[in-house]
């Protein structure tokens, strides 16, 4: 069985509808405290806390677990730094309770999501697994401690574990059962989709000088199904007794925020509200996944490599859920 922290977020969520229909056993715990439970309605759900040392044990005393995916942690870059003591608690102190139980319980396999921004300002791009380590965040150093909490788990104690690194998740199922629902939303393709639907403010641009073809930022955008279908990938590999490994996981192209755009005026047939303005401190020109590694690897490849196919998926599943999960 398979246990998946933060199974009720966006990506987690996914992940756990690529398990159901995997036919794969697994258990969500969530503390439903971002999480969504109309998001796993049909898995079998724990409503528990990773900073719970005795309701984790009891998880694992309960369930057979053989594998442990992580989703459970606080993302978003500014209210890091705004307010790191929840990140250091809920992105570091909780993995070391979450090892702490998988050790007494004889765990040794965890599949865990980090972030494209433990590189900090890229010196190379596509950025490389190899690339120099210096997030210029506590959101990155936060993904970065536990990167190597992990690895020093691995030597001492023989704990396997597969890291990915995202770049940018985007879009949503594409049966339409499930998608990107935040509160409040940040992420760039919903944000100009709820602007494009009238339910968020014009979107600001944040500078057009970049050394990009059209002079806006560069990202690399992956779409959360891929994301999903790699880390079935990655269980499978650890449960057939496979080493630990660290991934980029991104389409390996990149799309100017021009292009994002662009491409939700052709999905929705809609023009966006818009206006540019400067440049802000901190945004790199491009970032852009080397993903050559998970691609030979794991056999990996992207099912939506088109930025439009995410953006459609996404459009799709808020018309049908005007109101998000709570609709």
């Amino acid at each position: 069985m398979v246990l998946v922290c933060g199974g009720a977020g966006y990506i987690g969520s996914h992940l756990v509808k690529a398990l159901r229909q995997a036919g794969r056993e697994h258990v969500v715990l969530d503390n439903f405290s971002k999480g969504h439970r109309a998001a796993v309605a049909g898995s079998l759900v724990v409503d528990a806390d990773l900073n719970d040392p005795a309701a984790l044990a009891q998880v694992f005393a309960e369930y057979q677990i053989g594998c442990v995916l992580h989703f459970a942690a606080s993302i978003e870059v500014g209210e890091s730094v705004a307010d790191p003591a929840p990140y250091w608690r809920n992105n570091v102190l909780a993995v070391h309770n979450l090892l702490g139980a998988m050790r007494q319980a004889g765990v040794d396999k965890i599949v865990f999501s980090s972030t494209a921004a433990v590189y900090g300002e890229p010196q190379q791009v596509p950025i490389p697994e190899d690339h120099p380590k210096n997030p210029t965040n506590p959101y990155g150093d936060t993904k970065l401690a536990v990167e190597r909490m992990l690895a020093a788990y691995g030597r001492a104690y023989g704990l396997r574990s597969v890291v990915f690194r995202y770049f940018n998740a985007c879009g949503a199922d594409p049966e339409g059962l499930l998608g990107e629902d935040h509160d409040p939303e940040t992420h760039l393709i919903p944000r100009i989709l709820l602007a494009v639907a009238g339910k968020a403010p014009q979107i600001t641009v944040f500078g057009t000088d970049y050394p990009t073809p059209d002079g806006t930022c560069l990202r690399d955008f992956v779409h959360v199904a891929d994301l999903a279908a790699a880390h079935v990938r990655a269980v499978d590999h650890l449960l057939d007794g496979g080493d630990s490994r660290t991934y980029n996981l991104g389409s390996g192209e990149g799309a100017s925020v021009r292009q994002i755009l662009q491409a939700v005026e052709e999905v929705t047939g809609r023009p966006v509200p818009v206006v540019y303005g400067d440049r802000r401190p901190g945004d790199p020109a491009r970032l852009v996944a080397d993903s050559s590694a998970v691609r030979r690897d794991l056999g990996w490849e992207p099912n939506y490599p088109d930025v439009r196919d995410a953006v459609r998926h996404a459009w799709g599943w808020m018309q049908a859920h005007p109101e998000g999960y709570r609709g």
